[in-house]
Protein backbone atom coordinates (compact mmCIF):
# COMPACT_ATOMS: atom_id res chain seq x y z
CA UNK A 1 0.00 0.00 0.00
CA UNK A 2 2.74 2.41 0.49
CA UNK A 3 4.41 1.73 -2.90
CA UNK A 4 0.91 2.33 -4.77
CA UNK A 5 0.40 5.54 -2.33
CA UNK A 6 4.00 6.71 -2.70
CA UNK A 7 3.53 6.10 -6.55
CA UNK A 8 0.30 8.18 -6.62
CA UNK A 9 2.39 11.28 -5.42
CA UNK A 10 5.28 10.81 -7.17
CA UNK A 11 3.17 10.72 -10.55
CA UNK A 12 1.06 13.71 -9.11
CA UNK A 13 4.52 15.79 -8.16
CA UNK A 14 5.92 14.92 -11.71
CA UNK A 15 3.23 15.88 -13.65
CA UNK A 16 3.14 19.22 -11.92
CA UNK A 17 6.70 19.36 -12.57
CA UNK A 18 6.56 18.78 -15.95
CA UNK A 19 3.52 20.98 -16.50
CA UNK A 20 5.54 23.94 -14.87
CA UNK A 21 9.11 23.25 -16.43
CA UNK A 22 7.10 22.81 -20.29
CA UNK A 23 5.04 26.17 -20.15
CA UNK A 24 8.42 27.48 -18.94
CA UNK A 25 10.49 26.69 -21.57
CA UNK A 26 7.73 27.77 -24.13
CA UNK A 27 7.66 30.64 -22.49
CA UNK A 28 11.20 31.25 -23.06
CA UNK A 29 11.19 30.14 -26.23
CA UNK A 30 8.08 32.44 -27.62
CA UNK A 31 9.22 35.68 -26.38
CA UNK A 32 13.73 35.35 -26.36
CA UNK A 33 14.04 33.36 -29.46
CA UNK A 34 10.61 34.15 -31.30
CA UNK A 35 10.40 30.55 -31.70
CA UNK A 36 8.73 27.45 -30.01
CA UNK A 37 7.41 24.07 -29.70
CA UNK A 38 4.09 23.53 -31.69
CA UNK A 39 3.25 20.22 -29.55
CA UNK A 40 3.80 22.14 -26.06
CA UNK A 41 0.15 22.79 -25.21
CA UNK A 42 -1.10 19.55 -26.19
CA UNK A 43 1.67 17.99 -24.14
CA UNK A 44 0.66 20.21 -21.15
CA UNK A 45 -2.38 19.18 -21.52
CA UNK A 46 -1.71 15.37 -20.98
CA UNK A 47 0.18 15.83 -18.10
CA UNK A 48 -2.44 17.43 -16.80
CA UNK A 49 -5.36 15.24 -17.42
CA UNK A 50 -2.67 12.16 -15.69
CA UNK A 51 -2.07 14.96 -12.63
CA UNK A 52 -6.38 15.16 -12.57
CA UNK A 53 -7.12 11.25 -13.04
CA UNK A 54 -4.51 10.17 -10.27
CA UNK A 55 -5.51 13.29 -8.10
CA UNK A 56 -8.89 11.64 -7.66
CA UNK A 57 -7.72 8.77 -6.24
CA UNK A 58 -5.14 10.81 -4.17
CA UNK A 59 -7.97 13.21 -2.99
CA UNK A 60 -10.26 10.34 -1.78
CA UNK A 61 -6.91 8.54 0.21
CA UNK A 62 -6.40 11.76 2.14
CA UNK A 63 -10.42 12.86 2.56
CA UNK A 64 -9.71 16.17 0.45
CA UNK A 65 -12.87 16.14 -1.48
CA UNK A 66 -15.25 18.44 -0.29
CA UNK A 67 -18.13 17.09 0.94
CA UNK A 68 -21.53 18.66 2.66
CA UNK A 69 -21.72 16.86 5.81
CA UNK A 70 -23.61 19.61 8.38
CA UNK A 71 -26.47 17.00 8.77
CA UNK A 72 -24.64 14.06 9.14
CA UNK A 73 -22.50 15.45 11.95
CA UNK A 74 -25.56 16.47 13.99
CA UNK A 75 -26.11 11.75 14.08
CA UNK A 76 -24.77 9.38 16.29
CA UNK A 77 -21.97 7.92 15.74
CA UNK A 78 -23.49 4.38 14.31
CA UNK A 79 -25.53 6.59 12.33
CA UNK A 80 -22.72 8.10 10.91
CA UNK A 81 -21.10 5.32 9.87
CA UNK A 82 -23.81 4.13 8.44
CA UNK A 83 -24.52 7.41 5.99
CA UNK A 84 -20.62 6.88 5.22
CA UNK A 85 -20.98 3.27 4.11
CA UNK A 86 -24.25 4.73 1.83
CA UNK A 87 -22.29 7.24 0.34
CA UNK A 88 -19.29 5.27 -0.38
CA UNK A 89 -21.39 2.24 -1.77
CA UNK A 90 -23.27 5.42 -4.04
CA UNK A 91 -19.72 6.75 -4.94
CA UNK A 92 -18.68 3.36 -6.05
CA UNK A 93 -22.03 2.84 -8.14
CA UNK A 94 -20.47 6.10 -9.79
CA UNK A 95 -17.38 5.41 -9.92
CA UNK A 96 -17.83 1.38 -11.81
CA UNK A 97 -20.60 3.51 -14.36
CA UNK A 98 -17.83 6.17 -15.03
CA UNK A 99 -15.17 3.55 -15.41
CA UNK A 100 -16.94 1.38 -17.61
CA UNK A 101 -18.04 4.11 -19.91
CA UNK A 102 -14.49 5.49 -19.98
CA UNK A 103 -13.10 2.19 -20.89
CA UNK A 104 -15.64 1.98 -23.61
CA UNK A 105 -14.43 5.08 -25.01
CA UNK A 106 -10.92 3.95 -25.23
CA UNK A 107 -11.60 0.89 -27.10
CA UNK A 108 -13.85 2.56 -29.34
CA UNK A 109 -10.52 5.06 -30.05
CA UNK A 110 -8.40 2.04 -30.38
CA UNK A 111 -10.09 0.85 -32.97
CA UNK A 112 -10.73 4.02 -34.67
CA UNK A 113 -6.53 4.87 -34.43
CA UNK A 114 -6.67 8.62 -34.71
CA UNK A 115 -3.78 10.66 -33.14
CA UNK A 116 -3.33 13.53 -31.22
CA UNK A 117 -2.57 16.39 -33.69
CA UNK A 118 0.53 17.75 -32.76
CA UNK A 119 2.15 14.35 -31.37
CA UNK A 120 2.50 11.06 -33.06
CA UNK A 121 0.91 9.05 -30.09
CA UNK A 122 -2.74 7.72 -30.36
CA UNK A 123 -5.25 9.20 -28.75
CA UNK A 124 -6.58 5.90 -26.31
CA UNK A 125 -3.15 5.59 -25.05
CA UNK A 126 -3.41 9.07 -23.38
CA UNK A 127 -7.10 8.65 -22.82
CA UNK A 128 -6.42 5.71 -20.80
CA UNK A 129 -5.87 7.26 -18.20
CA UNK A 130 -9.45 7.62 -17.36
CA UNK A 131 -10.34 4.26 -16.71
CA UNK A 132 -7.09 3.45 -14.72
CA UNK A 133 -7.70 6.91 -12.72
CA UNK A 134 -11.17 5.79 -11.90
CA UNK A 135 -9.94 2.19 -11.03
CA UNK A 136 -7.47 3.16 -8.46
CA UNK A 137 -10.51 5.70 -7.68
CA UNK A 138 -13.06 2.77 -6.73
CA UNK A 139 -10.16 0.84 -4.96
CA UNK A 140 -9.61 3.68 -2.68
CA UNK A 141 -13.42 3.67 -2.21
CA UNK A 142 -13.09 0.14 -0.88
CA UNK A 143 -10.41 0.73 0.88
CA UNK A 144 -12.59 3.27 2.84
CA UNK A 145 -15.61 0.80 2.78
CA UNK A 146 -13.65 -2.01 4.39
CA UNK A 147 -12.31 0.95 7.01
CA UNK A 148 -15.51 1.78 7.89
CA UNK A 149 -17.22 -2.11 7.68
CA UNK A 150 -14.11 -3.25 10.29
CA UNK A 151 -14.33 0.04 12.35
CA UNK A 152 -11.06 1.13 11.54
CA UNK A 153 -13.11 4.13 10.72
CA UNK A 154 -15.65 5.86 12.73
CA UNK A 155 -17.17 7.72 9.51
CA UNK A 156 -16.35 9.40 6.30
CA UNK A 157 -13.76 11.45 6.13
CA UNK A 158 -14.04 14.82 4.33
CA UNK A 159 -12.45 18.13 3.87
CA UNK A 160 -13.95 20.67 6.32
CA UNK A 161 -12.87 24.09 5.02
CA UNK A 162 -15.33 26.24 7.80
CA UNK A 163 -12.64 24.26 10.43
CA UNK A 164 -9.72 25.03 8.49
CA UNK A 165 -10.61 28.92 7.88
CA UNK A 166 -11.39 29.38 11.35
CA UNK A 167 -7.97 27.62 12.42
CA UNK A 168 -5.94 29.19 10.14
CA UNK A 169 -7.99 32.64 11.65
CA UNK A 170 -7.08 32.03 14.45
CA UNK A 171 -3.78 31.39 14.37
CA UNK A 172 -3.65 34.79 12.64
CA UNK A 173 -5.10 36.82 15.25
CA UNK A 174 -4.55 35.43 18.35
CA UNK A 175 -6.73 37.53 20.99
Amino acid sequence: MKILNRLEEWIISLMLLAMTGLTFLQVVMRYVFNSGFTWALELTTVFFAIMIFVGISYGVRVGSHIGVDALVKLLSPGKRKAVGIIAVLLSLVYVGLVLTGSAQYVFKMQQVGIELEDLPIERWQVLAVMPLGFALTGFRFLQILYDLMTGRAASLRLADEAAEAMNLQAKEDPQ
